[in-house]
C-alpha cells in the first residue's frame, strides 16, 4: 500500500510540476497558495492514514519547492540567495523557467527582472543538475516485496506423486 501511494504522489507532483512549467497563466502568487494548501492537505492525509513513512511525501518536495517559490519575494540579492538555497529539489532550468513565466495577478506584484534571473542564474551556475525541465510522469519506482518465511519445514511437506517431481530428492 505504501508503494502504491508513493508511485501515485510521485505521478501527481510531475503532471502538477509539468503543467506549471508549461502554462504562463498558473504561475503566480495565488497559485502559490493554492498549491501550498492542497500539498498540505495531502500531507495530513498521509499523516491520517499512517501512510508518512512511505516516502510518499518526499516525492511532492519538488512541487512544494515550486510552490514557495511562486510566494517567495524576487527582488534583491538577498532574495536569490535565499530562492537558490531553499529549491535544492527543482534543477537551475526548471527555477528559471517558473521565474520567466511568472505572471502577476494584480497591481501589487511585479515581474521578475531579467537581471534578478541572471543573479539566480550566476548563483546556480555551479550545480551539476540534469538538463532536463520537465519530470518524466510515466517514471515507475521498483516494487518491492518483503520476504515472510514459511513457518512450515521443507522435510514435512509431501509431494503428491501425480506431479511427476520423481527428481527431486529430500535431504
Amino acid at each position: 500500500i505504501q508503494q502504491v501511494f508513493k508511485q501515485l504522489f510521485y505521478m501527481i507532483n510531475a503532471v502538477t510540476l509539468n503543467n506549471l512549467l508549461l502554462r504562463k497563466d498558473v504561475c503566480s502568487w495565488s497559485t502559490g497558495m493554492q498549491l501550498r494548501f492542497n500539498i498540505s492537505q495531502l500531507e495530513e492525509w498521509l499523516r491520517g492514514k499512517n501512510l508518512q513513512q512511505s516516502g510518499a511525501a518526499q516525492t511532492l518536495e519538488p512541487l512544494i519547492q515550486a510552490a514557495q517559490l511562486l510566494q517567495l519575494k524576487k527582488k534583491t540579492s538577498e532574495d536569490a540567495e535565499a530562492i537558490c538555497s531553499l529549491c535544492t529539489s527543482l534543477t537551475t532550468q526548471q527555477i528559471v523557467k517558473i521565474l520567466n513565466l511568472y505572471t502577476p495577478v494584480n497591481e501589487f506584484e511585479e515581474r521578475v527582472t531579467v537581471a534578478f534571473i541572471r543573479n539566480i542564474q550566476k548563483h546556480l551556475q555551479e550545480r551539476n543538475d540534469p538538463p532536463q525541465l520537465l519530470l518524466d510522469f510515466k517514471h515507475m519506482f521498483p516494487v518491492l516485496f518483503p520476504f515472510n518465511p514459511s513457518s512450515i519445514t521443507m522435510d514435512s511437506i509431501h509431494l503428491p506423486a501425480s506431479l511427476n517431481l520423481d527428481f527431486l530428492n529430500k535431504v
